[in-house]
């Protein structure tokens, strides 16, 4: 099931929130128009608004400010994939070249910031402290989860607990504060917010697995990025956490020395390491558990073409290939 099936019960709804985005990106300044306007319309899957809406849906909000607060989860997660973009040094994102690799790291360092603080002006409007409070401590771990990651850059000594902890700051808060939103626009309880809340982010758990899993298994034109990019960089992702805990002592130093290089000279080699010891496999195994989790924590929310949306897409994310 492609994304735009998935999202038929809020499509009128998402064209609302591009309507929301074009009208925010307004600057008088230029290279701000061109540089925002650049990365929000190149492919992505818009999966971060859709939550807030399908989620807000599930819980019976009939208001407009979910489209507000859809458009600013979105600003969020633009502005950091500019600052990540600069600080990997990445050419390709979803099959484009890159901001930094167009208009220059200045641009969408400074860019990126503008995105941040438009998103900030934009929740203020909605007038509601909870949903400031919960972007805030989002926005401020979704750094947290950015150092943690570079400090864990060339480090094979990366277990488990601390790969999880960077996708769940960097990648799954801002799914957990989407869906979050979307409960407390819909003012349910709290058994409904709790659930919501631990949905997005079991299920951004999962999404963020598979696209570590996907550095190694997918081509290029599948991913729109450098397959190997994360080994490059050094970054020690579950698929060679558990290439080293599963191969033995020979693989285990390879994969070491890789993650600690850096690189893609040994990338053939890194990917018969992976295959042999099945760490894909497990990986792939780990995000299914996640997407359980996931699942089951909407028990609480009443049946809706909204929650079937829900339910579908943590299928969606751990079944994708791109």
């Amino acid at each position: 099931m492609s994304t735009q099936q998935l999202f038929a019960p809020i499509a009128a709804d998402m064209q609302a929130v591009d309507a929301v985005i074009r009208r925010s990106l307004h600057s008088d300044v230029v290279l701000i128009r061109q540089v925002a306007e650049y990365i929000i319309h190149s492919g992505g899957k818009r999966l971060r608004p859709a939550l807030v809406l399908l989620s807000a849906g599930a819980c019976g909000y009939r208001g407009t400010h979910h489209h507000e607060l859809a458009a600013v989860v979105e600003f969020i997660h633009t502005a950091t994939l500019l600052h990540d973009d600069v600080v990997d040094e990445s050419e390709l994102r979803r099959g484009n070249k890159t901001a930094n690799a167009l208009f220059g790291n200045a641009a969408s360092v400074l860019v990126g910031d503008f995105l941040y603080s438009r998103a900030f002006q934009m929740m203020v409007g909605v007038d509601d402290m909870r949903v400031m409070r919960v972007l805030a401590d989002a926005t401020n771990i979704i750094a947290e989860g950015e150092v943690l990651q570079l400090l864990n850059c060339h480090n094979a000594d990366v277990g488990i607990d601390d790969y999880l902890r960077v996708i769940r700051f960097k990648t799954a808060k801002l799914f957990e504060a989407a869906t979050q939103l979307g409960a407390i626009l819909g003012n349910v309880g709290e058994a409904q917010e709790q659930g919501l809340t631990a949905y997005g982010m079991h299920l951004g758990t999962a999404f963020q697995i598979i696209d570590d899993v996907l550095d190694y298994s997918s081509e290029e034109a599948a991913t729109g990025k450098h397959v190997g990019d994360d080994l490059a960089e050094g970054k020690p992702t579950l698929p060679l956490i558990f290439a080293m805990q599963r191969g033995n002592p020979e693989q285990a130093e390879f994969v070491r020395k890789a993650i600690e290089t850096g690189g893609r000279d040994d990338f053939p080699a890194i990917l018969e390491a992976i295959e042999q010891t099945g760490a894909l496999a497990e990986a792939r195994a780990s995000a299914r558990a996640e997407a359980q989790l996931a699942i089951s924590a909407l028990e609480s929310i009443p049946p809706s073409i909204f929650k079937n949306a829900l339910l579908e897409l943590a299928s969606f994310a751990v079944e994708r290939n791109h």
